[in-house]
């Protein structure tokens, strides 16, 4: 055994043994399997080796905290590796968002996922994302499984089906992974919530599935970040410490040669490297993982005359990015409305989509909103749960979103919106009253259908009702609606029009393409590629 690098405990000084009895220590899988396949070599060489088969190539980034940057690291190895010439597809096991997308088969993601495709110039896909949890209370979520709504659980419930769901969360990774030559995974919070490591299958216990080294990042911009490497770390266990790789630290601001001094105290204290320092990352034009980060100030150079819109605040707001694309227009300046007293006079107010459409419509009630939109002459575009709030009424006989069976909207254009257990989830063009192409996603449980002729239906080709126009009021199911950058012009040159100011007749780009390029570059020059693929077995 000692050729083979194994070292053994002498126990004939034990009590009743002799020299014929030794001892040995076995700590792990691999080591037992090393030991396994040393004594065949010495007692039965022409037996079969132990071979523990070997996963795809796969790199990880988990977080000290949530917000820490995951979502957008991951995209950057994507691209990186993509530009390296090699077929990748992210990975994450379990999403807790209220951010989705809907996959070209009609499938939901996280929108996380679907721009880690896109790093990865890909379609996105469920195998992707296989779980992806969309709150609707502090307790309670709804769990989309492979891309479909499967009911709603509550914390307990959603613990109790752990077992069963690990194993679609594996299947689905295997399927992924046999389409690609490697895979970036992504983790959820922190592997160190100890509450939570018996249940884990997102992080640890998803790096050690998939084989795959583990890269920690940490928000410096927050403060604390070298505690909490040195915290997250004292409670790995010894094999998720074997797995973690090294560490990260993010959205540094500064020079980071002053840093020296706290990475060898990292080391000394865990035996693991900074392996990189990535620069905060202003204005990158990403869109953020969840509505953590929900605000608009994006350092643009505004023009003299700037368009005043007011987004209102939902308590569920859903696929806030939706708005993310105002931000890029220089006649535009966004701010985020909480309550009645500070809406004031908007030239265009945006309702969002929301989760709980009945909850949130009683919040814009019990803050003053509900009124003061109602009695606005500002224009006003509703968005998916946007749309229902503005509608007539909202109807729920079967409690898929709330207990309220009936609930009054807006009523600022004539329908009504029935919610349906079936979600519909597609993707859809369609066109405007005057001729424009709108194009979009879907994702909503309501069917709504006119009470009246007085507003424009928008159908799509199928005859399905897509949304409501009326004079100063827009209302569509479609999100994404304002990515396309010559029908954000054209609405945005309406509201100019209706304050008496003339079109803007230039173009702001709005694509992720270059905003990717541009974060690939800056990770590339700040982490040791080479070594990163040595480790994951590519090189």
């Amino acid at each position: 055994l000692l050729k083979h690098c194994i070292a053994v405990r002498d126990c004939s000084n034990y009590p009743g043994l002799n020299e014929n009895f030794i001892r040995i220590a076995v700590r792990t899988k691999d080591e037992n399997i090393q030991l396994l396949d040393a004594v065949r070599k010495i007692l039965c060489p022409q037996a079969p080796a132990f071979v523990q088969k070997r996963k795809r190539p796969a790199l990880m980034l988990q977080g000290t905290c949530s917000n820490a940057g995951k979502s957008v690291l991951t995209a950057a190895f994507c691209r990186i590796m993509l530009q390296d010439g090699y077929s990748v597809a992210p990975f994450k096991a379990q999403n807790m968002a209220l951010n989705s997308y809907v996959t070209p088969d009609g499938c939901e993601i996280g929108r996380a996922q679907a721009v880690q495709a896109e790093a990865c110039r890909l379609d996105p896909d469920a195998r992707m994302n296989p779980i992806l949890l969309k709150p609707n209370s502090d307790t309670g979520s709804q769990l989309v499984l492979h891309g479909k709504a499967t009911g709603h659980y509550n914390v307990k419930e959603y613990f109790g089906r752990k077992k069963e769901l690990w194993h679609e969360v594996t299947a689905a990774y295997d399927s992924l992974a046999n389409d690609f030559e490697c895979i970036v995974l992504e983790g959820a919070g922190s592997p160190g919530e100890v509450n939570l490591k018996s249940r884990d299958i997102v992080n640890m216990r998803m790096a050690q599935y998939a084989q795959s080294p583990v890269l920690l990042a940490g928000d410096i911009d927050r403060g604390g970040v070298y505690a909490s490497f040195i915290g997250t770390y004292a409670t790995l266990e010894p094999w998720e410490r074997k797995l973690l790789y090294g560490f990260l630290v993010n959205k540094f601001r500064g020079d980071s040669s002053l840093l020296a001094d706290a990475h060898d105290y990292v080391v000394n204290m865990t035996g693991k490297p900074v392996l990189g320092v990535i620069d905060y990352q202003r204005d990158l034009g990403l869109p953020e993982e969840d509505s953590v980060n929900f605000g608009f100030n994006r350092e643009v150079v505004r023009d003299t005359q700037t368009l005043d819109v007011a987004l209102i605040h939902l308590d569920h707001i859903a696929n806030f990015t939706d708005f993310l694309p105002l931000e890029f227009e220089s006649d535009v300046k966004v701010r985020t409305v909480r309550s009645g007293h500070e809406l004031g006079e908007p030239d265009l107010i945006i309702l969002p989509g929301s989760k709980s459409v009945a909850a949130d419509m009683e919040k814009l009630r019990c803050t003053g909103l509900f009124d003061r939109i109602k009695n606005s002459t500002a224009r006003i575009a509703g968005i998916c749960g946007g749309l229902q709030i503005l509608g007539q009424r909202l109807l729920d006989p079967e409690g898929v979103e709330s207990s309220s069976v009936e609930v009054a909207g807006l009523g600022m254009l004539p329908y009504e919106t029935i919610m349906r257990k079936e979600k519909t989830l597609r993707r859809n063009q369609v066109r405007r009253g005057d001729g424009a192409l709108l194009s979009g996603y879907e994702i909503h449980h309501g069917e709504s259908y006119a009470t009246g002729t007085d507003c424009y239906v928008v159908r799509d080709e199928n005859d399905n009702v897509i949304g409501f126009e009326q004079g100063r009021i827009f209302a569509t199911y479609l999100h994404g609606v304002f990515d396309d950058d010559q029908f954000r012009r054209d609405f945005l040159n309406e509201v100019r029009k209706a304050k008496g100011w003339g079109p803007k007749n230039t173009l702001t780009e709005y694509g992720i393409e270059t905003a990717l390029n541009s974060l690939a570059e800056h990770v590339r020059s700040r982490v040791d590629m080479k070594q990163i693929y040595k480790r994951m077995g590519l090189q």
